[in-house]
């Protein structure tokens, strides 16, 4: 089969691999779709780790064509969205549902093969904890649009773990600092929910517009000074309720605390280069009543419900800008250094 290798920092190649089978307790799935998520360009990079010679892909869907002795929960021909954590199931975190906190997780895409491929081999402690998601009513044939936004399950779930992190309510104001892919994701989501004023700060004018366009009721090229009279002027003086941080650049941290309302949650939502840091007033957050927080991956329930809301989300769909068969899955990372590029995809050839 053919498959996207990540060998080394700055180096990934597309290969052909010898075919999964299944053991007991474990699934295959034909990937029909596949995403490329900011934290795969870290692993590029070299700014965040993964298994060197692994398949990478940790955002993907798929239909179940081979499964091993002893799987009760999937049949073939089922239509699967796939949770890429594989939980110990006995920690603290797991034992309170809380898996994508495991002390001991693996993920795919990272740590075993993932989704940048023709098909994946499901291990039999991922699918044993229901983390194969069913989908219903997917077409049976062609890269459909259903299949793209399917793979979007995984990141969309991270931003509803964001949301849900920061106390999200109906009516909230939002400030989403940087308006790539996760930032839209979050526009999209928080309009659904019912937010108030969304304020989004993007330097570049083609993401500022489609922003806009998802739902942002005000723009700004995220300045300091502009930023601020913006959200003021959107929130009557008060700050936004939610502040998101969602492009790991230095600077952004302490612009966030600056346009954040008392009693608001501050949300790190990306991650920053190794060795950054930020300078914060604590006595500032102690006043305000500032909550200051991160968050990384989502929970199998946010991931089962976000697979359920999807369908009725297609905005999310206009945040997949550029789409590349399996045989050229490497120009999906390459051509991310072009600021008019959001998301990329990955669908089988032909």
């Amino acid at each position: 089969m053919r498959a996207l290798i990540f060998d080394r920092p700055g180096e990934i190649r597309v290969a052909d691999l010898p075919s999964p089978g299944p053991g007991p307790g474990e699934a295959v799935i034909d990937v029909r779709a596949a995403s490329v998520c900011a934290s795969d360009l870290r692993v590029y990079r070299g700014e965040k780790y993964a298994l060197p010679g692994v398949v990478p892909g940790h955002e993907f869907a798929g239909q179940v064509t081979a499964i091993g002795a002893g799987v009760d929960d999937l049949a073939l021909g089922d239509c699967v969205a796939v949770y890429p954590i594989i939980a110990c199931g006995g920690c603290g975190f797991c034992r309170r549902g809380l898996r994508n906190r495991c002390t001991s997780r693996r993920t795919l895409g990272y740590d075993a093969n993932g989704g940048l491929a023709e098909r994946v081999l499901l291990p039999a402690a991922l699918v044993a904890q229901g983390h194969a998601v069913k989908l219903p009513d997917m077409p049976s044939d062609g890269p459909d649009a259903a299949w793209g936004r399917a793979a979007l399950t995984e990141p969309t779930a991270c931003v509803l773990n964001s949301l849900e992190s920061c106390r999200f309510r109906a009516g909230a104001s939002v400030a989403v600092l940087g308006a790539g892919p996760m930032g839209l994701l979050h526009v999209v989501l928080a309009r659904a929910m019912g937010a108030g004023a969304i304020v989004v700060a993007e330097p570049v004018a083609s993401r500022r517009g489609m922003a806009a366009q998802l739902g942002a009721t005000a723009v700004c090229s995220g300045e300091p000074d502009e930023l601020r009279a913006v959200v003021d002027d959107a929130t009557g003086g008060d700050g936004c309720d939610i502040v998101i941080v969602s492009v790991g650049l230095e600077g952004l941290t302490e612009s966030a605390l600056q346009v954040a309302a008392k009693q608001s949650s501050v949300n790190l939502f990306a991650g920053f280069p190794p060795e950054s840091s930020a300078t914060i007033d604590v006595n500032d957050l102690h006043y305000r009543e500032v909550s200051l927080t991160g968050t990384q991956n989502a929970t199998p329930d946010q991931f089962r419900r976000t697979a359920a809301l999807l369908p009725s989300l297609s905005d999310v769909d206009r945040i997949v800008s550029h789409r590349f068969p399996l045989s050229e899955a490497d120009q999906s990372y390459t051509s991310r250094s072009d600021p008019s590029v959001l998301k990329t995809a990955v669908y089988p050839d032909g």
